[in-house]
């Protein structure tokens, strides 16, 4: 692979990189939970996302001759793609920046909670894993390859389990009445989707 064709998967790596560690110097940035379902109930999601992971990067080295490939993707695309992974990750952050101080990595309930359903909550119910998710397909489809397209489904089923997760505990908590106006109003990950 010469240096021209590695730019966008070296950007790529940058990106992801940038998020992620941004992504967690900012957990300190949060109320603590005064509630939350039991532990097991957060077993599933969790290891779906780390299967998800495992698959679309690996802690094997990508070699092409040991996966199947589905296609390359040319160097014009792979940039368009880096892009619409960072469009992805601007998504999380703006999700995360509208829900401030009631963000949380587990599935809890703060003090003061309660629906947000403005900014990014007015158009998908759980935004950070839209964009993660649209960030992870962007790098499978780059990656062109069936392990690729493998962990971004797979990462985006945990993200799907622990939405229902947080919603089933959301309406426990805030009340099913008003939980449900705002599911009737707003789809749970895909934009203009069923509701």
């Amino acid at each position: 692979m010469d240096a021209v064709t590695s730019s966008p998967d070296i950007a790529l790596a940058a990106v992801w990189t940038v998020w992620w560690l941004s992504w967690f110097a900012a957990a300190a940035w949060r109320d603590r939970a005064v509630s939350r379902p039991p532990r097991r109930k957060q077993i599933a999601y969790r290891l779906l996302a780390v299967a998800g992971v495992l698959l679309l990067f690996g802690p094997y080295r990508h070699e092409f001759r040991r996966e199947i490939v589905l296609w390359t993707t040319p160097t014009v695309v792979s940039w368009m793609l880096v892009a619409v992974a960072g469009l992805g990750f601007a998504f999380t952050w703006w999700a995360r920046l509208h829900l401030g101080r009631l963000w949380s990595n587990d599935v809890g309930r703060k003090a003061d909670h309660r629906i947000i359903d403005t900014g990014p909550y007015s158009i998908v119910r759980h935004p950070i894993y839209t964009g993660i998710s649209l960030a992870s397909f962007a790098t499978a489809a780059m990656r062109g390859t069936v392990a690729g397209w493998l962990g971004a489904a797979v990462m985006t089923l945990g993200w799907y389990v622990k939405a229902s997760l947080e919603e089933a505990f959301l309406r426990e908590q805030l009340g099913a009445e008003a939980y449900a106006e705002y599911a009737q109003r707003v789809p749970m990950l895909v934009p203009f989707g069923r509701r």
